[in-house]
């Protein structure tokens, strides 16, 4: 029973859909008509920087929240805080409010499993930064980073499930890589556009 109240509040949180939420009301409009239709901070920032940056404190804030309901509810069970924070991904990638079309999941996997690793993240966003500032292409930066969160949380993990925990950031970090399947087709074609702030 604590696997399914897990998976489904932390589901029903990472579903909430900020971005698509956020332009709707500030700017009355459907973000998924623009940019690359997507309702995460980086789609978002094309339109509205501020809400954008709104956007990724809100959609990594759903996935740590997630996670630390879990830990008030079960303390001690870092499976089942790895679960939610994978089900709050999925939320945030398949949300039932928008017929299951989401966003990548990254800013809500990294609030997540920020609270089960957070040395791994500091890691891991230090290589996101470097790589978007270098290359100034956000889907590079994030599957980089995605990718190498379960490496780091292996090296650095303090926490005695480690197996399982690591096998759930894995399955989250395969998802995040997945959706970004056309970001692939196009960086490996060259034709990948480079993120650019605009005023707004």
């Amino acid at each position: 029973m604590s696997i399914i109240l897990t998976a489904a509040f932390s589901y029903l949180l990472g579903s909430i859909p900020f971005g698509f939420l956020l332009v709707r009301i500030f700017r009355g409009q459907d973000v998924r008509l623009t940019g690359s239709g997507n309702i995460g901070a980086t789609n978002v920032a094309r339109s509205s920087p501020a809400l954008g940056l709104l956007t990724l404190v809100l959609d990594a804030f759903k996935g740590l929240a997630a996670v630390a309901l879990t830990r008030v509810f079960y303390p001690g069970d870092n499976l089942l805080a790895a679960l939610a924070a994978l089900f709050a991904v999925m939320g945030h990638m398949f949300p039932l409010w928008l017929k299951f079309r989401g966003g990548k999941g990254v800013a809500t996997a990294l609030g997540s499993f920020g609270l089960l690793a957070p040395k791994a993240l500091l890691l891991t966003l230090g290589v996101f930064i470097a790589v978007v500032l270098v290359f100034r292409r956000v889907s590079l930066g994030s599957m980089l980073a995605v990718a190498l969160l379960p490496i780091f949380a292996w090296l650095l993990h303090d926490y005695s499930e480690a197996a399982q925990v690591l096998a759930l950031m894995a399955v989250a970090s395969v998802l995040i890589i997945a959706r970004h399947h056309q970001n692939i087709r196009r960086l490996l074609a060259g034709t990948e556009p480079r993120f650019q702030w605009r005023r707004g």
